[in-house]
C-alpha cells in the first residue's frame, strides 16, 4: 500500500483562482482588495514568507503594501503604524510578520489589529468566535488542512483525529476546526502518555510539533490521512516534515508532501480572507 499524496500547490492554485475571481468582482463594484504586511527586521525566513505573499497578492489581483521597519523599532513605532493602517480605509487586511524583535510584546501587537482586518485570524476576538462557533476570520494554517483533508473526499464528520502540537496558531485551532466539523479530537503534546498508541488509532493525524520525522510509520493508521504542518530545517540543508515521510507514505491512505503541501494553501488561505475581509467591510457580498 502506498498512500496517496495530497497535492498542496495544485489545491493551492485552486484556491487562489478562487481568491482571484473574487477580487475581480469586487474591482467591479469599485473596490481594490488591499493586504498591507509589515515585516519588522531582517529575519531571513520572514523575508522569504513576505516575498511569498507579495506574489500571492500579485496573482490574485489583490494590491500589497509591503512596509519593512527595521530591527530597532519600538513596540510604540509599531503600534502606531498599526493604529495608521488600521484607520485607513483602503487597507483591507493587516498582517505582521512573526517572529517580532524581543522588544516588542507579540500579543500587544496582535491585539491592537481591529478584528475586521485580522486576516491571519490571531486577534482574541477572532479567536473567541472561532471558539463560539461565530463567523469570524479563521487562522490560514489550520483552515488549510481542513481543505486538504476534504479534498481526498474523507468524511470528517465521526472520525477520530488527533492533532499532536498545541500552540495558538496550529494545534489548537486545528483542533477546533476538526470539532466543528463532529470528529472526535485528541490533542496530544510533549506530556503525552501512550502517544504512539493514541496516534495510530487516528483516522486524521495533523502533526503540528516542529521536530524533524517525530512520526513514524508504527504511529500511523492503515489508511489514516496524514496532515504534516512541520517545516523544518536539515542538516542536509533540505526542508523535513513533522512525519517520516517515507515511513508513513506506507501506511496512510493519503499525506501531505514537505514542501509542497501545507505551506502553499496557508498563503491560499491568506488571500481568500483578504478578500472576503474587503467585501465584509464593503458591505458586498462575493
Amino acid at each position: 500500500m502506498s498512500a496517496q499524496i495530497i497535492d498542496g500547490k495544485a489545491l493551492a492554485a485552486a484556491t487562489k483562482a478562487e481568491a482571484a475571481a473574487e477580487a475581480a468582482v469586487l474591482k467591479a463594484k469599485g473596490i481594490e482588495p488591499c493586504l498591507a504586511v509589515i515585516l519588522v527586521g531582517e529575519n531571513p525566513a520572514s523575508q522569504v514568507y513576505v516575498r511569498g505573499k507579495v506574489k500571492d497578492c500579485g496573482e490574485c489581483g489583490i494590491k500589497s503594501l509591503e512596509l519593512r521597519m527595521p530591527e530597532t523599532t519600538t513596540q510604540e513605532e509599531l503600534l502606531a503604524k498599526i493604529a495608521e493602517l488600521a484607520a485607513d480605509k483602503t487597507v483591507n487586511g493587516i498582517l505582521v510578520q512573526l517572529p517580532l524583535p524581543k522588544q516588542i510584546d507579540e500579543h500587544a501587537v496582535i491585539d491592537a489589529i481591529p478584528p475586521e482586518k485580522d486576516v491571519d485570524g490571531f486577534s482574541p476576538v477572532n479567536v473567541g468566535r472561532m471558539q463560539t462557533g461565530q463567523p469570524c476570520f479563521l487562522p490560514c494554517t489550520p483552515a488549510g488542512c481542513i481543505r486538504m483533508i476534504e479534498s481526498t473526499g474523507t468524511k470528517i464528520d465521526g472520525k477520530n483525529a488527533v492533532v499532536i502540537g498545541r500552540s495558538n496558531i496550529v494545534g489548537k485551532p486545528a483542533a477546533l476546526l476538526l470539532l466543528a466539523k463532529n470528529a472526535t479530537v485528541t490533542v496530544c503534546h510533549s506530556h503525552t502518555a501512550n502517544l504512539k498508541e493514541i496516534c495510530a488509532n487516528a483516522d486524521i493525524l495533523v502533526a503540528a510539533v516542529g521536530r524533524a520525522g517525530f512520526v513514524t510509520g508504527d504511529m500511523v493508521k492503515p489508511g489514516a490521512v496524514v496532515i504534516d504542518v512541520g517545516i523544518n530545517r536539515g542538516a542536509d540543508g533540505k526542508l523535513h516534515g513533522d512525519v517520516n515521510f517515507e515511513e508513513a507514505s506506507a501506511v496512510a491512505g493519503y499525506i501531505t508532501p514537505v514542501p509542497g503541501g501545507v505551506g502553499p494553501m496557508t498563503r491560499a488561505m491568506l488571500m481568500k480572507n483578504t478578500t472576503q475581509a474587503a467585501a465584509m467591510q464593503n458591505g458586498v457580498a462575493i
